[in-house]
């Protein structure tokens, strides 16, 4: 029962439960409705963002698609314009690149899926880009960041406090969306921290180890 086709679309990607969620703005609508799961089939099996070439880590963070391979060697790929703002800021000298979603069942650091699902995935970003979508968002979080979940990583990774703050900046993005069914604009500032609209329906505060300063303690 939803609308097609859309006005512009969205993917959101959780790491840890290995799933790719597209979601849909139909015309005439302001927010988006789920369209359809895919089983990512292929990642990293590591918890955490990519900080050099050669990590084999999957991405974490805000992204958007900006190129389209039909001849991917993995049947078909869609580009990640890793590294952001703030993987530079955040990252070591050489980070490394071409992350794709693409097909194949197999990889070092990209996000791969079966063939049949890239053709379903790969023709929606064409039809979002035909129909005037110039930039495709993708979120990459390590798993849910519900509260729940994010009180577990705090517990398992401790003694990486640095994981637990890039986390933490990253609940607000998701409890927006999760809560409003909205997108939003994000900057980086310049530690390369994520920033959000001032909006008191930005919801999620962070969760910061005892001992761990926040940014909020330590200023921009």
């Amino acid at each position: 029962n939803i609308p097609f086709p859309a006005e512009q679309i969205f993917m959101r990607i959780f790491k840890r439960e290995r799933v790719l969620e597209m979601w849909v703005r139909p015309a005439g609508q302001d927010t988006f409705a789920l369209l359809k799961s895919y089983e990512i089939c292929a990642l990293s099996d590591k918890l955490g963002p990519k900080r050099e070439q050669g990590d084999r880590q999957t991405p974490e963070g805000f992204y958007y698609i900006d190129d389209f391979n039909p001849r991917s060697g993995f049947h078909l790929s869609l580009h990640i314009d890793y590294p952001n703002r703030s993987d530079r800021v955040l990252g070591h000298d050489n980070l490394g690149g071409d992350i794709f979603i693409h097909g194949g069942c197999k990889t070092e650091g990209c996000l791969a899926v079966t063939d049949e699902n890239i053709k379903e995935i790969y023709w929606l970003s064409v039809e979002a880009r035909s129909a005037g979508q110039q930039r495709i968002p993708v979120h990459i979080f390590p798993t849910r960041l519900n509260d729940n979940n994010l009180a577990q990583l705090v517990n398992v990774f401790e003694k990486e406090p640095e994981l637990i703050r890039f986390w933490s900046n990253l609940k607000p993005g998701y409890d927006y969306f999760a809560e409003n069914k909205k997108l939003f604009d994000v900057t980086v500032n310049a530690r390369g921290r994520y920033q959000y609209p001032k909006s008191d329906t930005l919801l999620g505060q962070p969760v910061v180890p005892a001992g761990a300063a926040s940014d909020s303690a330590k200023g921009n």
